[in-house]
């Protein structure tokens, strides 16, 4: 069993209000501590981790209505005894009930979220590097190599924060994400192009060729990648797998293409553009739909109303993108 520690800072006269409105949610155990300076007590809680969203959330909406009400949220890694035994709610149906899907806490996954939206120093080296192993590994056409650059290649955090965004709503998350994944794709652009301007194209290598050939099983694995990535974020699996899948989906194509544009060959630089817009679109929309399937969504009620707007306009955006980059991928291949 997953456990998590809450510790609430609140104002004295209201710790009585809030211990016994706090007996109506999920709480293993909970005690006052001896911690306060005359003004304010700190309240800790032991909650089961697919519960936390619920506290939370409750804390949440009564943080507006007191000053100084402050509360941090802990990883209990071990515990000494059996917290089972502490249980302080005496609910039979509660506990004979489990939860099929347990997920983060939408307050851990904003924090996650919004790390993943920051275009930083260690982002920045990583995304040159992971590109220049790629486009070495499609030069020499090994898969190898190009497997290894999606493995230092950044990108999965930025596409899925803009879904998250999306999805709550929360349009200054959704910019900086957007900007940090056109920065996150821009740098390999540039240095593929640096690299088609001065030296010939890899025209015998099958990595370089494949990405310049468009195929319908694509969309399904750019769908696959988004819908893997958002369920990794949910989950808190951080593994590096999950990240080459979207790696995979948007590196390599981003490499091809700006080989083509340094090398002034715009009409092949088509097929190549198409697939990148095409898997980026997939992967933000199969990120929209496994966010809103988890419930993700905010505590109060303005910022749910405009989170639903937002996500369901985001989700049919994407989605008639999709249908137009496949239309226009059917007719250039035809023609």
């Amino acid at each position: 069993m997953s456990i998590q520690l809450i510790e609430v800072y609140t104002p004295t006269f209201y710790i009585d209000d809030l211990n016994s409105s706090l007996s109506n949610f999920p709480i293993i155990y909970d005690w006052i501590t001896n911690e306060t300076d005359g003004n304010d007590t700190l309240l800790k809680i032991f909650v089961k981790s697919e519960d936390t969203e619920e506290v939370l959330n409750y804390l949440e909406s009564i943080s507006d209505k007191h000053h100084d009400f402050h509360v941090f949220l802990y990883p209990v890694q071990t515990y000494i005894p059996d917290l089972n035994e502490w249980r302080r709610t005496d609910n039979k149906e509660e506990e004979k009930k489990e939860k099929e899907f347990i997920r983060a806490s939408r307050h851990e996954l904003y924090t996650i979220v919004r790390t993943s939206s920051e275009t930083r120093w260690s982002y920045i080296w990583f995304i040159i590097l992971s590109a220049i192993v790629a486009t070495v590994g499609i030069v020499k056409n090994s898969a190898a190599t190009v497997i290894g650059a999606m493995v230092i290649a950044p990108l999965i955090g930025p596409f899925v924060a803009s879904a998250f965004a999306c999805v709550l709503g929360d349009y200054k998350l959704l910019f900086r994400s957007l900007l940090t994944s056109i920065y996150g794709l821009s740098i390999p652009l540039a240095i593929a192009a640096t690299f088609g301007y001065f030296f010939p194209l890899p025209i015998n290598s099958t990595e370089f060729l494949s990405r310049t050939n468009i195929i319908f099983i694509d969309i399904l694995a750019a769908l696959a990648s988004g819908a893997a990535g958002a369920i990794s974020f949910v989950k808190q699996l951080h593994g590096t797998l999950v990240g080459v899948m979207v790696s995979i989906a948007l590196l390599p194509p981003t490499i091809v293409l700006g080989m083509f544009i340094g090398a002034f060959q715009w009409d092949e630089a088509i097929n190549p553009l198409l697939l990148l817009l095409l898997n980026t679109s997939s992967i933000v929309m199969s990120a929209i739909v496994v966010f809103w399937v988890c419930g993700i969504q905010p505590v109060k009620w303005k910022e749910i109303e405009m989170a639903n707007i937002s996500k369901a306009y985001s989700l049919l955006f994407v989605s008639l993108i999709v249908v137009f980059l496949t239309i226009v991928i059917l007719y250039v291949q035809r023609f």
